[in-house]
């Protein structure tokens, strides 16, 4: 799906957002959305890379659910790139870069993202500047839940954050 002309209006999110990855097979996972960190990075697990058509491939594990290891989503995706990312802590990791579509709100456009094990973080998944640079977007770090989410989590409006750090 083409969204080039949706994309080129600016639109603003909150400091975290409700989003869908359709390709994965991921209908909505919460997002922190990062203006610190570069590339987009999804929680993965037991990674398992393979040829397809000469190409790299993965298979993976995902929780979308923040503090639930119960239910599993499985993934396949192709591997475009290997990139060292050094996280906020100063840690370098070799990680596999996947470019997937991403939905937020009623905007649909490709980002990369690259798979890494998430799960004693608060997200399972960071948003970061070149997708959001992709989609246009700015950040209102004082909001939450601007782009809207699923259905079954209409009860949670856009609202104004305490911003005493990070209460998610």
């Amino acid at each position: 799906m083409n969204n080039s002309k949706q994309t080129q209006q600016t639109v603003t999110v909150g400091w975290r957002e409700w989003l869908s990855l359709p390709q994965l097979g991921i209908e909505r996972i919460k997002a922190k959305v990062d203006t610190g960190a570069r590339t987009s990075a999804i929680h993965a697990f037991e990674v398992d890379p393979y040829q397809k058509d000469g190409k790299t491939w993965v298979k993976f594990g995902l929780h979308p659910n923040q503090g639930e290891t119960d239910t599993v989503l499985w993934c396949e995706a192709e591997v475009i790139d290997e990139r060292n990312v050094t996280d906020s802590g100063g840690h370098t990791e070799k990680r596999y870069v996947i470019l997937t579509e991403l939905r937020l709100g009623t905007r649909t456009w490709p980002i990369e993202v690259t798979l890494t094990n998430r799960d004693n973080m608060l997200f399972r998944m960071l948003l970061g500047r070149t997708a959001m640079t992709a989609g246009n977007i700015v950040v209102n770090p004082a909001l939450s839940f601007l782009a809207g989410q699923s259905s079954d989590e209409a009860k949670e409006e856009p609202r104004k954050e305490i911003l005493d750090g990070e209460s998610e």
